[in-house]
């Protein structure tokens, strides 16, 4: 089923909202939407194909809080992805992160190198965050990594939300076995979601705070709360202040030679 497809559907539903006066809070009475097909909308409305973007992250370790502030380039064609990210803040100011054929290279000014992050690495807290190397850079459609199943739909914040269950499809590589998705039934935007490992332990949750419109009927979150569950006590705040979509981003800045 193509997106329009996907769309019309949303649309019947809103006129029948209209129409009776009255909120449905299980439109799927009238109008079936598979936990798939939810999902492809939730891609299509949050995959970046182009950005720059200014962000800030708050850390708190459970000792102390510490900012950092980044400006990211993203380029991403379906196939693959590249993204530059530059701290800014004063004490970390130079270091870079780089993403490029399916690897990522970090450079430290005081060390003067290069170093490239892998295996294990990947999972370890970006910058001392609870996002790791992998949530930061995770860039593949869901769809193409999980299949999915609608559980049920509920009410979070105010807001009518799918709860969608996703499981690693068979010989797909994934940081997380098993991943529960509460979807704005409106905006298509992921509300909150909870990561578990394939014994059934939770590993991360995922809330957020403020979405935006960046585009017309086009709704992204900027504002995210992440909780390490294993590590206890601590979260990191992710503040997205500035998107450009249509920015022109130079090839040069992905590559190597661009870290240093």
């Amino acid at each position: 089923m193509n997106k329009i497809n996907k769309l019309f559907k949303v649309i019947i539903i809103g006129l029948m909202v209209f129409l009776t006066g009255q909120i449905l809070i299980n439109p799927l009475i009238a109008v079936s939407l598979s936990g798939t097909e939810i999902m492809e909308l939730v891609d299509e409305n949050q995959f970046l194909e182009s950005a720059r973007m200014e962000s800030k992250m708050e850390i708190n370790d459970g000792r102390r809080v510490s900012e950092k502030e980044m400006v990211t380039y993203i380029k991403n064609d379906g196939e693959d992805t590249k993204a530059n990210v530059e701290f800014i803040n004063p004490r970390d100011r130079g270091a870079r992160y780089l993403l490029l054929d399916n690897e990522l290279w970090m450079y430290f000014p005081d060390a003067e190198d290069l170093v490239r992050i892998s295996g294990h690495m990947l999972e370890q807290g970006m910058m001392g965050s609870d996002f790791s190397y992998q949530d930061a850079l995770e860039s593949e459609k869901l769809t193409d990594l999980y299949n999915f199943e609608l559980i049920e739909e509920d009410i979070l914040n105010n807001r009518p939300v799918y709860i969608i269950e996703g499981v690693a499809k068979d010989g797909e590589e994934v940081t997380y076995y098993k991943r529960i998705f509460f979807v704005d039934m409106e905006r298509f935007v992921v509300l909150k979601e909870e990561m578990y490992a394939r014994e059934g332990r939770l590993l991360k949750l995922r809330t957020v705070e403020e979405v935006e419109e960046i585009e017309d009927d086009r709704w992204i979150p900027t504002r995210m709360v992440m909780e390490d569950k294993i590590r206890q006590g601590t979260e990191t705040i992710y503040d997205i202040r500035e998107i450009d979509l249509s920015y022109n981003i130079s090839e040069e800045l992905f590559e190597l030679e661009s870290l240093q």
